[in-house]
């Protein structure tokens, strides 16, 4: 406790850091108060009494939790930072598929730029079409069979009203998360997405120690227990997102005049879970796919459509974890290029011991990659699926989404790069890093592999 204070004091006066803690502080408060303000043209009072009841799973229940609560709330920021997330995956992805972009990757912070700002308009295109479907989810509620009347003016004017407030708040959303990366303290899209799921841990929490003590459900034992698997979980999460697999590279000696260059040793990290979490986010894309088909054919009846719209069915889990395993591969195969990777060693005069340079570098590389791959794949599957299992046990379903998924996993790895960032500015001032033995590593903790 005594050392734990001392690094909080060490922590206040850096001023830098000080400054940066609180910028992000205060950036995420006002994040939270516009989950909070609902679209003009909504009466709050019906609103709550239409949505009261609602289960608010599946895609849905998913996108509410990014955002914080404000999807559930018709708030301004109801899509949150979702739509940029799309418009930025749909990037990732044409910058692998189409030359041109492909070439932008290349040409270094210029052609970085060039990417962010196309990035930006096609959230702007992917914020329209979301804002409309919105608009379709809240007309639905209000004048559906049994539905309450709280849209208070013309659908028309609603329309354009959710256009713009929904687009305007994701992009000014997106501009709070840019700020906090450049003035504050880690990543910051990915602090506002940790920060919109960490916002419903406490009523999570509460709700699952009353359901514990008021319904009979084995008092307060069954809870500790609970919160100990949970941080089992956490720690094999934290496992899961630091593990690499370091290849040893030698680098050739270089005598430049009386100065020798050269001659090091250093390594290649291959992270045992290269994909992160965009194999569960396709996953989970795919697996809402059946019952989307199903609402427009509700008359089709069929046992496995009906075992693939339940999460916690057999066939839903084994159908889901396949998926990441095989996205796991995918993701992978197409953002690591091992040929590259050999090239970009074999023009810097480093090879890899007992391998030669070239052809058999890659395909060392590469061996090595598919075999370190197969293990993480399926600890993210088993990662993934562990909130079904955990409600099999009689965990809640609020609380019990907190033990895998996307969740934990980017709320891992955000507080890991956070705390590495935090760890960085004590050891540039000479202090004592935030561990006693070690180095906090973040997901960007070792060094980018050769040639990514």
């Amino acid at each position: 406790m005594k050392r734990f204070i001392e690094t909080i004091k060490n922590i206040w006066q850096i001023e830098d850091l000080r400054k940066r803690i609180l910028f992000t502080v205060g950036l995420i408060f006002i994040f939270r108060v516009g989950s909070y303000i609902m679209l003009p043209g909504v009466d709050p009072g019906l609103y709550k009494q239409a949505v009261e009841g609602s289960t608010g799973g599946g895609l849905l229940g998913l996108i509410n939790l990014f955002a914080g609560g404000g999807f559930s709330r018709a708030s301004v920021f109801a899509l949150g930072i979702m739509p940029y997330i799309s418009a930025s995956i749909a990037m990732q992805l044409l910058t692998i598929a189409v030359p041109n972009f492909a070439r932008l990757q290349k040409e270094g912070e210029s052609g970085r730029r060039k990417i962010n700002q196309y990035t930006r308009f096609l959230t702007v295109i992917v914020t329209a079409f979301q804002a409309s479907g919105y608009y379709i989810y809240l007309k639905s509620m209000a004048e559906g069979p049994g539905g309450i009347d709280f849209i208070t003016i013309s659908n028309g004017t609603f329309w354009f009203v959710c256009m713009l407030m929904l687009t305007t708040g994701t992009l000014f959303t997106m501009w709070l998360g840019e700020k906090i990366t450049d003035r504050g303290i880690g990543n910051g899209i990915s602090f506002l997405i940790m920060v919109g799921i960490i916002a419903s841990l406490p009523a999570a929490l509460f709700n699952e120690f009353t359901s514990r003590v008021n319904e009979n459900s084995g008092g307060l034992v069954p809870f500790v227990l609970e919160l100990a698997f949970l941080v089992l979980v956490v720690m094999a999460s934290i496992m899961l997102v630091q593990g690499t697999r370091r290849i040893p590279v030698q680098y050739a000696k270089r005598i430049v005049g009386t100065r020798q260059y050269g001659g090091n040793r250093q390594f290649i990290p291959l992270k045992i879970n290269a994909a992160g979490v965009m194999p569960i986010i396709f996953a989970q894309a795919l697996m809402f796919i059946p019952g989307t088909i199903q609402q427009f054919f509700p008359d089709t009846q069929s046992n496995f459509i009906l075992q693939l719209n339940d999460f916690t069915s057999v066939t839903y889990n084994i159908i889901y974890g396949l998926l990441i395993i095989i996205f796991t591969y995918f993701y992978t195969a197409i953002t690591i290029n091992p040929t590259q990777m050999a090239d970009d060693l074999k023009k810097n005069g480093g090879f890899i011991p007992g391998v030669k340079p070239g052809k058999r570098t890659a395909e060392f590389i590469d061996n090595v990659l598919s075999r370190i791959t197969l293990p993480g794949s399926i600890f993210l599957a088993l990662v993934a699926v562990m909130p079904v299992f955990t409600t099999a046990f009689g965990v809640g379903q609020q609380f019990a989404s907190f033990f895998g998924g996307t969740s934990l996993l980017i709320m891992v790895g955000v507080i890991l790069d956070t705390l590495q960032q935090i760890e960085s500015h004590l050891l540039m001032r000479h202090y004592d890093g935030l561990m006693k033995s070690g180095r906090i590593k973040g997901r960007a903790g070792a060094s980018a592999p050769v040639g990514m």
